[in-house]
């Protein structure tokens, strides 16, 4: 799985958290421009120097497209600024909540908030009839079956060997990204015709990185101490809930502190146990969780496309790369 030239397994992954993912992406700009420094490859690409993408939600929409291929070449068919445009070029439009539908739903109480036809049509024209199998390195992409009431995981590998887990790429991003109450649940086929009801991976699983861990270690019998991770999260708040407001609060008052309560703390739980186990195998240097604290000039709103907003975001993962910069040259030093 890993290239004969480097003993180490190379992971990315990537957290999930709607129009934030412009952060993690444009990190990954800046750790694009650094492989291509570093190898004196002017075309080198995100998929050339990794062995396994996971993704959640819009994590797993930026998986989809770093190794997307152009089927003409066999090549990645974006680079990092390419991707990063998906958000910056179309977000306004995926979130946009035209007048009709703001009644018909009541502003998302008797319905999804945004309709989904934005955010499929954006998807078709980034991944068109490309299939799972077609990607170009091995994946993990995850959604939740509200049907099986189970996690579904979407793998270029088992893609590659079974028809049965194959799908058009465009319908993996759209489960993966079916967050409730923004978007609609999705129903997706296989190419063996089984449809799967999906929402998003983020119910369960919103930081991937230990899932590609147990991954490599699973199916490659690959030890911690044999792989390079970097994990790159969406940003985060720590707002603070009051208790005298807490203690009497109902079902509607506790949905979204609730919901961000999960997610926040699923992440988290999952750094902490990979911090653990690359302590215990005295390799610390092979793990790099980057995941900033959002400023007050950032909505932490996972829809929130406004002008304004979109530029703050790709400021701040500008930023965060620059904080970031000796680690990410580390970890460069590391995979190639």
């Amino acid at each position: 799985m890993a290239d004969s030239t480097n003993k180490l397994t190379r992971i990315l992954s990537i957290d999930g958290g709607g129009i934030r993912g412009i952060i993690p992406g444009q990190i990954i700009v800046t750790l694009e421009e650094k492989l291509k420094k570093r190898t004196g490859n002017k075309n080198a690409r995100i998929a050339d120097h990794f062995d396994l993408i996971a993704g959640t939600s819009t994590g797993g929409i930026l998986t989809c497209s770093y190794l997307c291929p152009d089927l003409k070449t066999n090549r990645p068919k974006f680079n990092a600024q390419e991707v990063v445009n998906l958000y910056l070029e179309r977000g306004d439009e995926i979130f946009n909540i035209p007048f009709r539908h703001k009644i018909k739903s009541v502003g998302g109480l008797t319905d999804e908030k945004y309709p989904v036809a934005e955010l499929e049509a954006a998807l078709n024209d980034y991944f068109g009839d490309t299939k799972l199998s077609q990607l170009l390195k091995p994946c993990l992409i995850t959604a939740y079956d509200i049907k099986r009431r189970q996690g579904h995981f979407f793998n270029q590998m088992d893609a590659a060997q079974d028809e049965g887990w194959n799908y058009f790429v465009k319908d993996v991003a759209r489960a993966t990204s079916a967050a409730p109450t923004y978007f609609e649940c999705s129903e997706i086929r296989s190419m063996t015709g089984v449809t799967y009801p999906l929402i998003d991976g983020g119910v369960f699983v919103n930081n991937p990185t230990l899932c590609a861990y147990a991954e490599v270690h699973n199916k490659f019998n690959k030890t911690a101490k044999e792989m390079a991770i970097l994990s790159i999260g969406t940003g985060f708040t720590r707002k603070e809930y009051d208790y005298n407001s807490a203690k009497d609060w109902g079902l509607a008052a506790w949905v979204k502190p609730l919901i961000d309560i999960m997610m926040a703390g699923v992440s988290d739980v999952v750094d902490y146990q990979l911090r653990q186990v690359y302590h215990a195998v005295g390799a610390p240097q092979q793990y790099l969780r980057i995941n900033q604290v959002l400023p007050h000039d950032v909505s932490p709103d996972m829809d929130d496309a406004s002008p304004q907003n979109l530029n703050a975001l790709r400021e701040l993962g500008t930023e965060t790369a620059q904080i970031f910069n000796r680690q990410l040259d580390e970890f460069v030093e590391l995979i190639v």
